[in-house]
C-alpha cells in the first residue's frame, strides 16, 4: 500500500510538471534546451605572448626534416651539420626555419580556416517576444511569440562560395610551394655569396701581407731621400688599393652573412661553417625545352595563378547568383493574451529594384578579367627570362674560361716575379704592376663566378628541374693565392 502510495504521489509530481509545460511547445523548450547544451562546446580564449625575436644560437638548435622538404633533391640528402654545412644542407635549414615561410605557413592555416567557415552553413535565427498584460482579468494571459528563420540564400550560394575559399587556399598552399623554391634558390646564392667573398677577402689578405714588404722598402726610401712622393705614388695607391678593396669585401661579406643568418632563423653572433663547392647547374637545351613546353602545369607559380583564377570563376558565379532576390523563410507559434495559439509562417524576399547586385558582377567580372591578363604576362615574362638566362650563361661559360686561362697566366707571373724581386733582379714598380695585374684577374674571375651561380640558381629556379647540381669545374676556379 506504501509503495502504491508513493507512486501515485510521483506519478501526480510528473503530470503537475508536464502540465507547467504546454505539450505543443515541448518541441520548442527543448530545441532551446539543446542550443544551451551546444554552447557547451564554444571555442575558449587562450593567449599567446609574444617571443623576443633572438633567433636560435646555434645550428645545432635547428631542425631540417627531410619529410618537409619541398624538392627531391633536399628530401634525399642526408642532413649533418657536425661536419659543417653544404650548400644542400643550409638550403635545408632555410625551408625549416626561415621566419618569412613561417608566415606564409600562417597564411596557409588563415586561408585553410577561411575554406572551413565557407563550408560552414548558415545558423538559424530564434526569436522570442512576451506581451504582459497591463490589466488583470478573467481570461487574460502572458502573450509570447516563438519563431524558427533561416537564410535560404545562404543555402543557394553555399557551393559557390566554398568552391571560392578552397581555390583561394590552394592558391595559398601553390604560392607558400613557390615560396619555398625562392627560398631554396636565395639559400643557395647566399652560400655562394658568403662563400666567395670569404675566398676573396683570403685573396686580398694574402696579397696585403705580400706588399707589407714592398710597401716598407718604399717608405724607406722616402725617409732617406732615394725616392720622391711622386715616383713612389704607385706603390702607396697600390697598398692604398688593396686596403680599399679590403674593406669593400669584408662590408658585403658582412650582408652576405647577416642575410643568410636571417634566413635560416639565427642569432646574429651564431658560427656558420660552410663547406664544400658552391651551387652548379648546367641545364642542357633539351631540358630548358622540355622545361618550356610543361611550364604552365609544373611551376607552382603559375599552378597558384591557375587556381586563383578558378577561385575567381566561383565568385564571379556567386556574385550572379546574389543577384537574384534574398529569400529568408520561418515558422512561428504564438499566443495571445486571450490564450489562443496560433502558427505562421514567414517569408522576407528582397526586391530587386535599384541594386540587384550589379556592383559586385561588374567588380568580379573586372577582376577576372585581371587574372586572365596577369596569367598570360606571367608565363609570357618567364618564357623570355628562361632564354635570356640561357643565353647569358652561354656568354658567363665563355667568359669563365678566357678570365680562368688568363688568371692562371698572370698567377705564374707573378710567382715568378715575386721570385725575381726576392732575388734582386726586378724592379719595385714592375713587381707591383705584375702583382697588381694578377690580382684584379682574380678578382674579376671570382665576380663572374658569382654571376655565373646567380644565373644558374636563377634559371634552375625557373625550369623547376632539381637533377641539375654539379660542382664547379676546375677550369673556372681561380688559382689560390
Amino acid at each position: 500500500m506504501m509503495r502504491g502510495k508513493h507512486s501515485a504521489t510521483r506519478h501526480s509530481a510528473a503530470s503537475a510538471r508536464r502540465a507547467m509545460v504546454p505539450p505543443r511547445h515541448g518541441r520548442w523548450v527543448s530545441l532551446m534546451l539543446a542550443m544551451a547544451a551546444g554552447l557547451s562546446g564554444c571555442a575558449t580564449y587562450a593567449d599567446l605572448p609574444l617571443g623576443s625575436g633572438a633567433g636560435a644560437d646555434s645550428v645545432a638548435q635547428l631542425t631540417a626534416p627531410t619529410s618537409a622538404m619541398p624538392l627531391p633533391a633536399l628530401a634525399t640528402h642526408r642532413f649533418d651539420p657536425g661536419d659543417g654545412l653544404d650548400v644542400t644542407e643550409v638550403a635545408m635549414l632555410a625551408v625549416a626555419n626561415s621566419p618569412q615561410l613561417r608566415v606564409k605557413r600562417d597564411e596557409l592555416g588563415i586561408a585553410q580556416a577561411q575554406a572551413f567557415a565557407a563550408g560552414l552553413l548558415p545558423d538559424p535565427q530564434l526569436a522570442l517576444s512576451a506581451d504582459f498584460p497591463r490589466q488583470s482579468g478573467a481570461g487574460l494571459s502572458t502573450a509570447y511569440s516563438l519563431g524558427l528563420s533561416e537564410d535560404i540564400t545562404a543555402l543557394l550560394t553555399r557551393s559557390s562560395r566554398l568552391a571560392t575559399a578552397r581555390g583561394q587556399a590552394s592558391q595559398v598552399n601553390l604560392d607558400l610551394l613557390w615560396a619555398e623554391w625562392q627560398t631554396v634558390a636565395q639559400a643557395r646564392l647566399l652560400f655562394d655569396q658568403v662563400v666567395n667573398l670569404r675566398a676573396q677577402q683570403a685573396r686580398l689578405e694574402h696579397e696585403q701581407a705580400a706588399l707589407a714588404t714592398v710597401s716598407g722598402y718604399i717608405r724607406s726610401a722616402l725617409q732617406a731621400g732615394n725616392l720622391t712622393y711622386d715616383s713612389a705614388s704607385a706603390g702607396l695607391n697600390a697598398e692604398a688599393d688593396v686596403h680599399k678593396r679590403l674593406a669593400d669585401t669584408a662590408i658585403a661579406l658582412h650582408q652576405a652573412q647577416s642575410d643568410l643568418h636571417q634566413l635560416l632563423g639565427l642569432a646574429p653572433t651564431a658560427t656558420l661553417d660552410l663547406v664544400g663547392p658552391p651551387y652548379f647547374s648546367q641545364p642542357t637545351p633539351a631540358q630548358v625545352q622540355a622545361a618550356l613546353d610543361d611550364l604552365p602545369r609544373r611551376r607552382p607559380d603559375l599552378l597558384a595563378l591557375q587556381a586563383g583564377y578558378q577561385s575567381q570563376q566561383a565568385k564571379l558565379r556567386s556574385a550572379i547568383l546574389a543577384q537574384f532576390p534574398a529569400l529568408n523563410i520561418g515558422f512561428n507559434t504564438a499566443r495571445d493574451t486571450s490564450a489562443v495559439y496560433t502558427n505562421g509562417l514567414s517569408i522576407g524576399i528582397t526586391l530587386p529594384l535599384f541594386d540587384r547586385n550589379r556592383g559586385n558582377i561588374a567588380i568580379e567580372r573586372a577582376t577576372r578579367q585581371q587574372l586572365h591578363d596577369d596569367y598570360a604576362a606571367r608565363v609570357l615574362g618567364t618564357r623570355g627570362d628562361m632564354q635570356r638566362i640561357t643565353r647569358d650563361l652561354a656568354t658567363l661559360d665563355q667568359q669563365l674560361a678566357t678570365l680562368g686561362a688568363h688568371a692562371r697566366q698572370l698567377d705564374q707571373a707573378r710567382a715568378s716575379a715575386e721570385r725575381a724581386w726576392q732575388a734582386g733582379m726586378l724592379d719595385w714598380p714592375t713587381y707591383l704592376a705584375i702583382r697588381g695585374n694578377a690580382l684584379g684577374a682574380d678578382l674579376d674571375l671570382r665576380q663572374v663566378q658569382l654571376e655565373r651561380a646567380k644565373q644558374s640558381i636563377a634559371l634552375e629556379a625557373l625550369l623547376g628541374n632539381t637533377d641539375l647540381a654539379a660542382t664547379h669545374p676546375a677550369s673556372t676556379q681561380a688559382s689560390p693565392p
